[in-house]
């Protein structure tokens, strides 16, 4: 029987919240325990009340009660983070003999000091995986002024305490160095998790449209978007937009929608079921996201998985642009104005079937190189714990800082 045991400590766990930290962190603990190693899942409760998921790959270990992670304006709450971390804590002391190495998400700070107080002077590793790494700026603009301040000072000291990092973009190993980081970074080749079952649509819905797919967060700018198609419909004058998602910033984005008399050719279904978005996404001419913050872009993949050309914006903060290839499967805007956005637009759209061949050929040439695959196997690599199972699966190791960009 296998003796390695390994924690993953994240707040969330798909499906039961969505987004791309909480399917990354359940891939990851489905495929180290593919490697026949035992994988406990440290996380919050967010089932109803009784036992916790029975998952067939690893151990759900609720930490926590309910937590309430977002305020009204879509800022993670103070209170809920010291509440997991806290949590986090008494945990790995009861456990502190029990794990061989855990993968503690960067995301909320406050988890990489839980899990070093707690297991201090044990035998377990500690890895900290960086989602995403903001300056000064960034967290004040985000918290305000008082406590971005201090998130972002005790960001820093949690940087330098980190004995092994891992992130998932140049952009994120370069601002970990930014903030301290003087040791080796493992970046992660890609976050694709396994092959597309989706057919190609070689032509788009006619009349074609856009879609955004997503919270509505205030970094998001999805309220730039109806501007923006409005700038294409003087080209492309059937023209539509399908968003998708809800948030603090919907009424914004109704707003926007008003101010260009977009409610004709404007859809705003909220959030659909996976059937529907498969279909929304794999008919669009053009997906577009001018987020301003990414720390890797699943939506390129996603996107690119059903052949369907991305619109991204150039922004200081966005490491999804690292994924698009212009030209190949998508358009990066020089901003988020609505020309700028909107003559990305247009030329997405205009690019045809061509284009969406070729976001697809990125997508398939990805899917063999750019995987959760490689990235656990450099983990483990990095921990030097061998699989207890062979996988077939592809057994280089992540990428250091200056492998592919």
């Amino acid at each position: 029987m296998p003796t390695d045991r390994i924690a993953i400590a994240y707040d969330c766990l798909f499906p039961h919240t969505t987004g791309g930290g909480e399917r990354l962190y359940r891939s990851y603990a489905e495929h180290i325990s593919r490697r026949g190693l035992t994988v406990d899942y440290l996380t919050a409760q967010q089932w109803p009340d009784g036992r916790a998921p029975q998952e067939s790959e690893f151990h759900v270990v609720p930490v926590v009660g309910r937590l309430r992670l977002y305020d009204e304006a879509g800022v993670r709450r103070t209170a809920a983070a010291l509440r997991y971390a806290g949590g986090l804590f008494r945990t790995l002391v009861r456990r502190r003999r029990s794990y061989d190495a855990i993968i503690v998400s960067g995301l909320p700070v406050l988890n990489v000091f839980a899990a070093r107080a707690a297991l201090l002077g044990s035998r377990t590793r500690v890895v900290v995986d960086y989602l995403e790494v903001w300056g000064r700026r960034q967290w004040t603009e985000y918290a305000g002024g008082a406590v971005g301040t201090i998130a972002w000072g005790l960001q820093r000291l949690a940087v330098v305490m980190t004995p092994v990092a891992t992130c998932h973009s140049q952009l994120t190993a370069k601002q970990l160095r930014r903030e301290g980081f003087r040791r080796s970074i493992l970046v992660s080749p890609g976050l694709i998790d396994g092959e597309s079952p989706h057919a190609l649509v070689a032509e788009p819905a006619s009349p074609p449209y856009a879609v955004y797919a997503g919270r509505h967060i205030p970094d998001k700018r999805v309220e730039a978007i109806p501007a923006a198609v409005a700038h294409a419909r003087r080209t492309l004058p059937d023209l539509g937009l399908v968003v998708l998602g809800s948030g603090p910033s919907t009424p914004d984005v109704e707003a926007a929608v008003a101010a260009v008399d977009g409610d004709p050719w404007t859809q705003r279904p909220g959030f659909v079921s996976q059937v529907e978005l498969d279909d929304l996404m794999s008919n669009a001419a053009v997906l577009v996201n001018p987020s301003r913050r990414e720390g890797y872009g699943l939506v390129v993949v996603e996107a690119s998985a059903h052949g369907t050309p991305v619109v991204l914006v150039d922004d200081p903060g966005n490491a999804a642009t690292e994924l698009v290839e212009p030209g190949v499967n998508g358009v990066v805007a020089a901003s988020a104005s609505a020309s700028d956005l909107g003559d990305a637009i247009v030329q997405a759209v205009r690019s045809g079937s061509q284009l969406r061949r070729s976001a697809r050929s990125w997508y398939e040439t990805a899917v063999q190189t750019r995987t959760v695959e490689r990235a656990v196997e450099g983990i483990l690599a990095e921990l030097e714990i061998a699989p207890h199972t062979p996988t077939g699966a592809d057994k280089r190791p992540a990428d250091s800082e200056e492998g592919p960009k």
